[in-house]
């Protein structure tokens, strides 16, 4: 069965990728669109990460069988497309979770202690020179209150290390969650009470732009927004706006609006923001456990058994 992985793999994952047992495996870089396209026809599984995958790729894909999303959000795949073509899709919920929530909690550490600027500075020689004002913008994770919008695999792993160090923990989802940590609120609750505002929901019609202009206005003065889940989830220009003012005193971002980020765009220019290039999910952790169930679907697929994880 031939499968396409989309993605740059390193020399080390592309070795323990080809020794899998049974595949036939054929890796395409994103940035090769050429490539991409031409393999198309002769593929019957794609194992997909971030670029999107449009109706034209699938329609040019006859043999296709299987979409495995490596990752959990499915919201780069033309679902619809898929559905038409009988094609099916399955992406791997809680693979990522704990390497996403160690790099929220990293964001969150590295906003509050401006960790990006004063890296910058020192790199510069001006570490030792910081204006006393800098003082005033140096806080603690422990103590504050910390918003978790969502509360799924993510949230769990990361709420108790949040309570060790003593935050004050709050969420909200679509529903209050039996044994969760922290107290249940509404989301304008949530955004005015919140010191440290974490986002953990995929990007859906429903939350698209949830954190716009309104909802930042009600958070908190001198507030935190950190965002590992998607970009869309917030309007990205008044997020700018609000940092430049100091309505929020910081941000901690590893995913944006558009993908790659413009050179150019204003968010980098700002010293109150940290920033990594969607990477919150990216380790060999990740990896193992995500390829094994990828391979245990192409062998369920060949075999005719129920697949993993289908979401279309």
């Amino acid at each position: 069965m031939r499968i396409l992985l989309h993605y740059a793999a390193g020399p080390g994952l592309a070795a323990r990728l080809r020794a899998l047992p049974g595949l036939d495996l054929v890796i395409v870089p994103e940035a090769d669109e050429a490539g991409f396209v031409a393999a198309l026809p002769g593929v019957e599984v794609i194992w997909h990460v971030l670029k999107p995958l449009t109706a034209a790729h699938i329609a040019a894909a006859p043999r296709l069988r299987l979409i495995q999303k490596i990752g959990v959000g499915v919201n780069t795949i033309d679902l619809a497309a898929a559905r038409a073509a009988g094609v099916a899709v399955c992406n791997l919920p809680g693979s990522n979770a704990r390497a996403v929530a160690e790099m929220t909690l990293l964001l969150m550490l590295g906003a509050l202690r401006r960790v990006a600027l004063l890296d910058a500075e020192t790199r510069a020689g001006r570490g030792w020179a910081q204006p006393p004002a800098l003082q005033d913008g140096l806080f603690e994770l422990g103590g504050r209150t910390v918003g978790l919008v969502g509360h799924g695999a993510v949230p769990a792993i990361l709420a108790p290390v949040l309570a060790a160090l003593g935050c004050r923990l709050l969420y909200t989802a679509r529903a209050p969650k039996p044994g969760a940590a922290g107290a249940f609120r509404d989301l304008d609750a949530l955004l005015a009470e919140s010191d440290v505002l974490s986002l953990h929901i995929p990007e859906t019609e429903e939350t698209r732009g949830l954190i716009g202009a309104a909802a930042i206005a009600r958070m908190k003065p001198g507030a935190v927004l950190v965002n590992t889940a998607r970009g869309g989830l917030v309007d990205q220009a008044a997020l700018v706006a609000a940092l430049r003012t100091g309505h929020l005193a910081a941000a901690g971002l590893d995913v944006f609006a558009a993908e790659p980020v413009d050179p150019a765009d204003p968010l980098l220019a700002l010293p109150n923001v940290v920033l990594t290039p969607h990477i919150a999910w990216l380790t060999t952790g990740t990896f193992d456990r995500s390829f094994a169930i990828a391979a245990e679907n192409v062998r369920r697929l060949a075999a005719g058994e129920p697949l993993l994880h289908r979401v279309a």
